[in-house]
């Protein structure tokens, strides 16, 4: 398992669960979740740093 692919698991495993491929169209999908996954976890961790 390569570092991207560590990256990109969040959205890879929606995608699997709704049944659409996340290399074809549907990277896009793949692309929101690791968004909103990474983003909630920056914001967790900058509160609690600045807590």
């Amino acid at each position: 398992m390569t570092i991207a692919e560590v990256f990109l698991w969040p959205g890879t495993k929606v995608c699997e669960r709704l049944g659409v491929n996340p290399e074809g169209e549907a990277g896009l999908i793949r692309w929101m979740v690791n968004t909103l996954v990474y983003l909630v976890l920056s914001l967790a961790i900058m509160w609690v740093i600045m807590a």
